[in-house]
This record gives C-alpha cells, structure tokens and sequence, in this order.
C-alpha cells in the first residue's frame, strides 16, 4: 500500500470518527520559542491542550517534522530521519485511553488488515487503566502486553524525576513483531529488546498529570490524548518491507542517486540513504521559508547539505549533484504537497548555490587550511590544532580526515581528544535546540476571560462597543482613571491588531467627555488588546464606549499595505517567478520586504520594478477581498507567507488580475488610491535573501521633493542646469583623476630618486637586508611600485613600506625571489604584525598588504618583524 494511500487512509478513518482536519503546520514553530523546527505533531496544538477554544476537540494531521539529535545515525539504521510525517490524532478534553486505544486498534487491524498476531503494545508499569482495556476490551493476550518505566513509557521521558514542568502523562506503544528470524533470535524477546525484531509503529500519549515543582503530580482538569505514528515506519510494515529507505517514498530518491554514482566500489548503502534522507529536511526546510545561514535555522540546514556534499563525495560524485534531487522529491511528494512541483526549481536554486560555495571551499582547503594552522608551524599545541579542526569542521563543513592528512603531511601535531570534547559540546547544543526547553507548555498569553474580540475593522472606522474587561499590568482592575495605562478590551473593535507585518492601529475610545487614547493594538488568542493610557476621566467594565481608529493613519498603511502586493507582483515580472517573501513590515511611512533572490538586484531592475508598481497604480485597479477553505485557496494559486500560520479558512486579497495573496491585513478599495510609489533602498539582509524599503502616498512626495531640493544645490555649485549635472559632474571627476595622476607621477619620481639612499640605508639583520620606511598620504599602488622597484635593484631584502593619512595606515611587504626560496614568506610576516597597526592582511610569498587604524604602532611592527627575521 503506497504511501499516500495510507496517509488519506488514517485522515479519513478520523474523520468518520469526528476529528477537524487540519492542516499540516510549518516546520517552524509559530510563537513557539522551546524548539527549533516542528519535532511533533502536537506542537501546533499547544494551545488547544492548555484550554484555548479553537471550535474543535478532535483533532487529525499528517505533521511534517524535523529532527537533529540523531543526525549522525540517519543511514546507519533502518528508521532514524532527520525530516519525516507524523500522523496524529488528538483530542482535547474530550475522549481519553478507550477510545484512543480502541481506534488505534481498529485502524490498523480493520482499517489496514494487519494481522493482530504482529502487534504487540507496550504500557507505562503503573498505568493499570491502559492495562485493563487492551487485555480485557480489546483482547490483547497478557503476553503481548508489557510493562515498562519511566523513561520508556512516560511522556516527557522522565519527566516525573526530570522534568520539565506542565502537563504529561503515561503512555501506551504498539510495536509490529518482524519475526523470531529478525534480531537477536532469543527465545525471550519482547518489545524492551533493542535487537531490531520489534518496530515501535503508534505512541498513544495519555495527558493526565499536571507536573509541578519537586516531581509532584496533580491529575489534570480536562485529560487530553496526543499520538503519534511515523509514515514512513507503516509504510514499511504496509509494503512488506524491513527498511523505510525501500519503500515509495525513498526509492526514486534512492535509484537516482545510484544512477549518478560514478564508481559503484566507492557507493554504499548507509551514503546513499543518508542523501536521500537529508534532501527531504532541506526541501521542506526551504519550502518553509528556512534559507541556508551560519544562525539557527539556517544552520542547520547549511549543515545537512554540507553533509550530503561530503557523502556524494564519497562515492565520486564530485560536482554539484544534491540539487538535482529536488525534482524527484517534488514528484513523490505531488500529492500531498502540489504547490511543492510549482516551486522545485527555486528550491534546486537555494540548493545549487549552496552546493557550490561549500565545493569552492573544498576546492581550496589547502590554502584555508595553511591560513589557519599557520601559527602551528612553529609553536606545536595538539589541543589547540584539535579545537581549531572541529571548528573548521563545524564552520566550513570540512571534513576531519581530509584535515588530520594534511596536519600530517605538514608535522602538526593533532589531539582526537580535544576535537572529540568540542564535539560533543556542539551535539549538546543541537540536542537542546531540537528538544523542549522550559515547561512543556510554556506560553506567554494570559487567560482574559473573554472568548473572543469582534473585528469589524475591514468596513467600520468608528462604531459603539461594551468594555468587557479593563487590565492593568496584567491584573484585571475595576476602573482605569486619569493618567493611568493599561489595557481595554471590547465586545466590538475596529482597530487592527498588529500581525501579518503590519502595526497595529492607533486612535481612541470615548465615553462622553472620557479619553483613553490607543497607543497600542494587540491580540492575545482571539482577544484584542487596546493599549494606552486615560487622558481623561475613566474606564470600567460594562462601559458603553465608542472606539474610533486614526484614519488617516489608517489609509497610509493600507496604502503601503498594497503596495507590498504590488511589489511582489513586479518582482516576480522582473527577476523571475521564483520570489518568495521572507518577511515584511507595513506602517503608515514606509514598507519594508523581504524576499528569496540569488544574486544582487541591478540598478536597472529596480528601476524596472519601481515602474511596473507605478504603472499598476496608474491603471486604478480593482483591489477585492474574500474568504475561502484554505484547501480551496491553494488551488486558486493564491500566494502564501511561508513563515505565517494559516487556519481551515483563508483571507485572500486580489489586485485584478495581477495578484492573489492570503493576507488578513488592511487595504485600499483601488490601487489608484496609493498615488506613488518610490523604493528608498535595496539591500542584502542573508544569504539569497533581499530587502526593499519603499514609501509611498504624501511620504513619497516628500521624498521625490526632498530630492529635488538635493539636485537643486548641487545644480546651483556646480553653476549648471539640471539637466546637465551628470555630464559635469563626469567632466570634473575626469579632471581631477588627471590631477591626481599627475600628483602621483611626481610622487613616485621624489620616491624613486629616494630609492638608492632606503637600499643604502637597509639594516642587516641575521644576515639579511631590512628596509622599512613611512610616507605620507601615498595609495597603495604606488607603494606597490616602490616595492616592485626595490626587489628589481636588490637581493636578500625583506621590504616594508608604509603610509599614513588620516589616522588611518596603509603597509605593504615584498621578500626577493632568493628568500622566497628560502622560505620566507611575506603573507606570513604580513599576518604576523599586522595586529600591531590594529587591522589584518595576506598575502603572496614575494608580496602582502595589510591595512590598519593606529599607525602610531608603526615602529613596534617593524620592531616584531626584525625579531622574527
């Protein structure tokens, strides 16, 4: 049975038992600052376990999810994955072990076929409850049923002695029995043997307890149930085979991989499924918005694909390969994931320019590697050359093997030992960050005893609301009074809280001759919280107010805010389909957007884009908002922000038929109503991702006028026209480059005829010539040229010449042909003084350059480099 199959299979099976479908969350977590990326299915339910109404106490998914901690294992064995799909059921609240047990049961005897003489179930020791149903109700014979502890059976693992805090529970596991002929072939074996006989297929968490300080543990309110069953583990069991890595969903992976493989002596099974696992974490990874970085996230991505790189490399395939997989994931993945065949050839970019800069750098690791271990040369430290190889290793991705040989070959000493330590320090730290940290739940929104807000902001600017609550610092208070802050919640409100990029609304709320101005507007759940402060009168509860948003501050943003759309739509005209946006900012000056693009945006482009924009504000166009299942809206083609999280129904917001967009933010009814639209600025913020600031409206005209104000000075100092200010300002560049190189001409002519008497004057130190000497305001090609003239009438000569201007130093360093044979080597002396100026350089055997900020250090780096001499 495929893969898809038995995914639609299990959402269907809960839905007939009355279970929201819902949509599988993003790999990274929103508002959720305890993980990394989504390590489970019951991540995006956080709330909903803590209480929270969503209109639903059932719940199904089929959850992508990344994991790290057991980075190094994915090949080795027959079921460790970085990214994989977890299927779930969940109930909140509702139904608890019976009904969980028994529909686990039901799904995979009934539903799968599954013979029940494979299955086997684990329970928590003390758990008698879970005991009694699966022997007396769902007939499971004793035998079958094991008893195991705390860390096996309890979830958190340990969390009773451990922790975290917060809720948990015991929990219940069905394994399928591969056979006596599989595994360690004792005549005991059960699920506790690690031999590999028995696979953990479903985990059924029961949510009872309450965690508190000290171990202590309160049952719970409202009980909950959150399983757990791995995909890619049942599709295994389901296509009779004892390996994930041979079932659909690894197989054209798996065969395109040994198709490239050059030499089939060098290809190996554990390389192979390793690659074929690690294309899916970066695939998903980049489809949610996660571009490869030297941070969090983006690191850990840089890291897998560095990863692959090296194991294709160790089966032959030397050039840029990884990329080519996307393609073939994106058709295995076409049914759950459409949207993931439109954007394969973005996502091959990421990946292609990825794969490339880390091949440059194993292309050139003798030269990194010589930069690095240079101090070692002399000064032997096997600690010090062990810390620094994990760091190369864990910066660079380059691989120990290829370092410890050339350590080697150059008489380093190395200690394992040190790398190992560092090692193990970094795996921590990974571990940490793909696992809870705090309380299980932790969750900053208070409860304010309000069910939900009414925002009828999108068509009402001012209108009539009941203050149900009125909060300060936290507490809910009887009344706010003159002066004092604090927070008024609305039965009805038409201020937008901030979200989705955009800031929130200002305004105010008025009781008659009573003021609460709205500094401030946020959301809490589906609570909005107007924040500010009392300019006069008071404010209680059950208050009759009337609440009324800054409109014209309003129209600004919403100006800017559909300007953002326009923009996105001109990008992808201009620089090609595969822009994505990354993030944003909308307020009532500007607007700020990120978005993925490969290269540097050209001048011309963005002035393309600037006039694309204008010319669809130009064209007036009809500017259209509605809502949709958000089934429904992906297949309408409707752009999405893969950083945000979306609910079972969708906001999408149409410009003609230029773009669709989910969006919940505020709008203009035409495009005509923005007026202009100018780009202040475009930048790079990381790796593949680009930034426009732009403005708009009357922020707009000021700028265009500001600018005017600019050229109209410089017009009047240059004593031209307007028009004519490029052309002078190119005669006078001309004039004074000419100048310049006439100054210079003179220069070098002073210097050279100088050249004998610094020859003369050279210091003999061990045997041989020193010459240093300090100018005055000369660039760094004419020191170049005093260098190159001095080793023409020299040998046996180390050179150092410097100048200053300006507080700041400029200091260059030759070595004749006959010490570089010797093995003197300038980019060496370079990097071993240049500390002393306060600056860095490099360079060649025969010549180096190095800049600085304190060229009174000057006489203490000629001091170090007659020392080292």
């Amino acid at each position: 049975m495929k893969a898809d199959i038995l995914r639609k299979k299990f959402l269907e099976f809960f839905k007939n038992k009355k279970h929201r479908i819902v949509e599988s969350d993003s790999l990274v977590p929103k508002d959720d600052p305890t993980v990394l990326f989504t390590p489970a299915g019951m991540n995006q339910f956080k709330k909903e376990f803590l209480g929270f109404d969503s209109g639903f106490k059932r719940a199904a998914t089929s959850q992508r999810c990344l994991r790290t901690d057991d980075l190094d294992k994915v090949g080795k064995t027959t079921g460790h994955h970085t990214f994989f799909e977890m299927l779930g059921n969940f109930s909140f609240g509702d139904y608890f072990k019976r009904e969980a047990i028994s529909w686990a049961w039901e799904f995979l005897t009934k539903e799968l076929k599954i013979n029940p003489d494979k299955l086997w179930v684990s329970v928590y020791k003390d758990d008698d409850e879970a005991y009694g149903i699966w022997l007396n109700e769902v007939k499971v014979p004793s035998k079958k049923i094991v008893k195991l502890g705390d860390k096996e059976n309890f979830w958190p693992s340990e969390a009773k002695e451990k922790g975290p805090n917060g809720p948990c529970g015991p929990c219940s596991e069905i394994f399928y029995d591969f056979g006596k002929e599989t595994g360690c072939g004792e005549a005991v074996c059960d699920p506790s043997c690690s031999c590999g006989r028995f696979v953990e297929i479903w985990n059924l968490v029961f949510t009872q307890f309450n965690r508190k300080e000290g171990g202590r543990l309160e049952p719970l309110p409202n009980k909950n149930i959150d399983t757990g069953m791995g995909l890619e583990r049942l599709a295994a069991i389901m296509q009779g085979v004892p390996n994930n890595f041979k079932t659909d969903l690894f197989i054209p992976l798996v065969k395109e991989i040994q198709k490239s493989t050059e030499n089939r002596a060098q290809r190996t099974e554990e390389l192979t499924n390793a690659v074929a696992d690690h294309i899916r974490a970066v695939v998903f990874s980049v489809y949610d918005g996660v571009l490869p970085s030297n941070e969090g996230r983006g690191y850990v991505i840089r890291k897998i694909i560095r990863k692959s790189c090296l194991a294709l490399r160790a089966m032959g395939i030397k050039k840029p390969f990884f990329y080519k997989l996307v393609p073939v994931l994106a058709e295995i993945m076409a049914e759950p994931y459409p949207d993931l065949m439109l954007r394969k050839e973005d996502i091959s970019e990421v990946v292609l320019s990825e794969e490339k800069s880390f091949i440059a750098v194993l292309n050139t690791s003798e030269a990194l590697l010589k930069e690095k271990f240079l101090p070692f040369f002399k000064n032997q430290d096997p600690e010090k050359t062990g810390k620094l190889a994990f760091q190369l290793h864990d910066t660079y991705g380059m691989p120990l093997e290829l370092t410890i040989d050339w350590l080697k070959k150059n008489g380093i000493l190395f200690s394992q030992q040190a790398f190992d330590r560092e090692l193990e320090i970094q795996k921590t730290r990974s571990k940490n960050q793909s696992t809870m940290k705090g309380d299980v739940f932790a969750i900053k929104e208070l409860d304010y005893g309000v069910k939900e807000t009414k925002f009828s902001g999108y068509k009402k600017f001012l209108l009539n609301s009941e203050i149900l609550k009125v909060y300060q610092e936290n507490s809910e208070v009887k009344k706010l009074s003159l002066g004092e802050s604090g927070v008024i919640i609305l039965k009805e409100t038409p201020f937008y809280p901030e979200a989705g990029g955009q800031v929130a609304d200002t305004g105010f709320i008025k009781k008659g001759k009573n003021v609460f101005e709205v500094l401030d507007t946020k959301k809490s759940g589906k609570v909005i919280l107007h924040i500010g402060r009392v300019k006069s009168g008071s404010f209680k509860k059950k208050d009759l107010a009337q609440a009324e948003i800054n409109l014209e501050r309003r129209l600004s943003i919403a100006r800017n805010h559909t300007a953002t759309h326009l923009l996105q739509a001109a990008l992808r005209k201009v620089l090609g389909q595969h822009v994505q946006q990354q993030g944003s900012l909308v307020s009532d000056s500007r607007l700020r957007f990120d978005f993925t693009h490969f290269k540097d945006v050209s001048d011309e482009e963005l002035s393309r884009i600037e006039e694309f924009v204008n010319e669809y504000v130009m064209n007036n166009l009809k500017v259209d908002t509605g809502s949709m299942a958000l089934k429904e809206a992906k297949k309408t083609g409707a752009l999405a922000f893969f950083g945000e999280k979306y609910g079972s129904k969708v906001r999408i917001v149409s410009v003609g038929n230029l773009s669709k967009e989910f969006c919940g933010g505020t709008h203009l009814g035409q495009t005509g109503q923005i007026g202009l639209f100018k780009i202040l600025q475009e930048s790079s913020v990381a790796s593949n991702v680009r930034r426009i600031e732009a403005t708009t409206g009357i922020f707009a005209y000021r700028k265009v006028k500001e600018e005017e104000v600019v050229l109209s000075d410089v017009s009047k100092l240059l004593n031209t026209g307007l028009q004519n200010i490029t052309q002078e300002v190119e005669r006078r560049s001309l004039h004074i480059k000419e100048l310049e190189k006439q100054l210079n001409a003179q220069k070098l002519s002073s210097v050279r005829n100088s050249l004998d008497d610094l020859i003369k004057d050279a210091k003999n130190v061990n045997g041989k010539l020193l010459i240093t000497k300090v100018f005055e305001d000369v660039n760094m090609e004419l020191l170049r040229k005093n260098i190159d003239l001095l080793k023409e009438k020299s040998r046996n000569t180390v050179i150092a010449l410097a100048s200053v201007n300006q507080g700041k130093v400029l200091l260059v360093m030759g070595v004749t042909n006959d010490l570089c044979d010797k093995g003197i080597d300038a980019g060496m002396l370079i990097r071993e003084v240049s500390g002393f100026i306060g600056g860095s350089g490099g360079g060649r055997k025969d010549f180096a350059q190095a800049g600085g900020s304190k060229p009174e250090n000057l006489e203490q780096a000629f001091g170090k480099l007659r020392e080292i001499i």
